[in-house]
């Protein structure tokens, strides 16, 4: 029984970024939409075996790079969805893109890795030496009368229990945690997946985001594998011995299953832990604050209206019809309308060139104030066209606009973050020199708003705005200077394939948890949802399927924790864990 595993680890040992690869590759199905998230916890630990395995610093870091290729590449497939509604790219450069993105994106858990590396313990006889790469371990020089020096360690194997220890797990959860929040800003950022959003099915252990966030959960997460691994190599000689006998007896079955049970309540008693610590924390700070509930009665539209379809000049009023269809009033209740993202194609504003205009603003205003009763208010995503002073079209916003029952405009929010290379090219000018310029769509950029705004709808209450992947991006989502009743988030999720949707729904509802608000999704082709504070679906609308959704808009929180001081919290958190493992390794733990 025990003859496999020392193969596995040979074959570990020898071939430790295949291994590395694998296991990213599997890790990534616990996010939506398969939800393994026992598997990610078992890969994250197999993971960190590899690292501690490693005999040098520099082979860490490609170990833990490798790892990020398979984990990004099959967490975000999506991508390569996208391009194929580009007209003049080729279906197989989305592919390409995925891969080159993993490259980059894999650099955040290698620096994890090969600082988390730095925490392990050296063996019996050897001692810590920092060499030109990256650091290793040497035998130590001192020779005890009557006993030969060790064997240099490329001549044993290193033996994982006695280097994994308590100061390594510790790291490895601060560090993952510090490069998660790095992800997200680093060259304008791109934070798709935080390793927290696998347990977003477990809505109940979801409480300690109020307090540290998303990335904070993600080190909860880490610890939790971490957890897994120290068990496993604590009980591995009991297995050993237990095994042997139970596969010729026939209960060889029932103790895997027993195994796996314990193993699943312990990763439970983790979360339970934190998010009993969150909500004691989360009830005592808010307790004098509950905000009075507002009623707002909302009209989500979901049209399915695919990317195919969307800017085909011939669709476009068998396109409006379909939303026109849906945002019908039932009765004479005044209710808040949302629209998708890039609802219409339409130019709602006066001023710009005659050329851009299909039908008048005030036409293009009028089919929409004829869906609406008198008290009624729509939020619809829309362009704005900039020019400069020779009138000519130099940019453009990708907008919510506010439109009003009497055909005026309110408010309005343009998107701050913004897709590179979806909707702007960076150095443009360089990478049309070369034939590049079709990595973006349009001959012009968009460009980036001023940030999260709170717009004032009157008797509808204070709306926040992110449009499409903006609420992806933890800590930057709400004005805390004017605190919104709630956030709309439309969207264009018809890019993103089958898997994009559902992770990006589960980004909103980690949203809604570190900010105490309730947010609103309404997409082209789904998933359109209200989500009530507490991060749970109220209410959705299944992907490509046309329809509507008449609610009320769940009331807010009281400010959490981490809506009144951002991403502090989770980088404090990790520094915390980081001085605990310094201290840990001082102690020789």
């Amino acid at each position: 029984m025990t003859a496999p595993l020392p193969r596995i680890a040979a074959f570990a040992d020898r071939w430790p970024k295949l291994v590395a690869l694998s296991l990213g590759a599997i890790s990534a199905t616990g996010f939506a939409p398969l939800h393994l998230w026992p598997l990610t916890l078992l890969t994250l630990a197999g993971w960190m075996m590899l690292v501690a395995r490693s005999p040098r610093g520099w082979r860490t870091f490609g170990i833990g790079w490798a790892f990020g290729v398979g984990h990004f590449v099959i967490g975000l497939n999506w991508i390569a969805t996208a391009f194929t509604y580009q007209a003049a790219m080729p279906a197989w450069l989305g592919w390409i893109a995925v891969v080159l993105l993993a490259l980059y994106l894999a650099v955040y858990p290698a620096l994890a890795a090969w600082g988390a590396w730095q925490f392990i313990p050296p063996r019996n006889g050897e001692v810590a030496a920092q060499s030109a790469d990256g650091g290793g371990v040497r035998p130590s020089t001192t020779v005890v009368q009557g006993r030969e020096p060790p064997p240099p360690p490329t001549a044993v194997p290193l033996p994982v229990p006695g280097r994994i220890s308590l100061s390594f797990i510790l790291a490895f959860a601060a560090l993952w945690t510090l490069t998660e929040w790095l992800r997200s800003w680093v060259f304008t950022g791109f934070a798709w997946n935080p390793l927290s959003a696998i347990i977003t099915p477990l809505t109940p252990l979801l409480s300690p985001t109020r307090l540290i966030g998303t990335y904070g959960m993600s080190a909860i997460v880490m610890l939790s594998a971490g957890f897994v691994l120290m068990q496993a190599i604590l009980w591995l000689p009991a297995w050993r011995r237990a095994l042997g006998p139970s596969l010729k007896d026939g209960t060889f079955p029932t103790i895997i299953l027993g195994g796996l049970l314990i193993g699943v309540a312990a990763v439970g008693l983790v979360f339970a832990q934190a998010s009993a610590v969150g909500n004691f924390v989360d009830t005592a700070v808010n307790a004098a604050a509950t905000p009075q509930p507002k009623f707002i009665p909302v009209t989500v539209v979901q049209p399915n209206v695919g990317q195919a379809d969307k800017w085909v000049g011939a669709k476009a009023d068998a396109n409006f019809a379909k939303l026109a269809r849906l945002t019908a009033p039932k009765d004479a209740t005044p209710r808040l309308i949302l629209w998708p993202e890039a609802a219409v194609p339409d130019y709602l504003e006066w001023g710009y060139p005659a050329v851009y205009y299909d039908r008048s603003p005030a036409a293009a205003r009028a089919r929409l104030t004829a869906l609406m009763n008198p008290g009624d208010l729509m939020l619809l995503g829309a362009l704005k066209l900039e020019l400069d002073r020779s009138g000519d079209v130099v940019g453009a916003r990708n907008a919510v606009m506010t439109v009003r029952a009497d055909g005026t405009l309110g408010a309005r929010y343009d998107k701050a973050h913004l897709v590179p290379y979806g909707e702007y090219l960076p150095l443009r000018p360089v990478l049309s020199a070369i034939g590049l310029s079709r990595l973006a769509p349009g001959d012009i950029d968009f460009w980036p708003g001023p940030g999260p705004r709170t717009l004032d709808l009157g008797a509808f209450g204070r709306a926040g705005l992110q449009i499409c992947y903006e609420i992806i991006f933890s800590g930057q989502v709400v004005d805390r200077a004017h605190r919104p009743d709630f956030i709309f988030n439309p969207s264009n999720d018809a890019w993103f394939g089958s898997w994009g949707p559902p992770q990006h729904l589960a980004q909103a509802r980690l949203r809604a948890i570190e900010e105490g608000l309730p947010v609103v999704r309404a997409t082209p082709t789904g998933i359109s949802a209200v989500i009530d504070a507490e991060g749970r679906v109220r209410e959705s609308l299944p992907m490509h399927a046309a329809g509507r959704i008449d609610t009320i808009i769940p009331a807010a929180h009281a400010p959490t924790l981490f809506a009144r001081y951002g991403n502090i919290l989770p980088v404090g958190f990790a520094l915390l864990l980081l001085a605990a493992a310094i201290a840990f390794r001082r102690r020789g733990r």
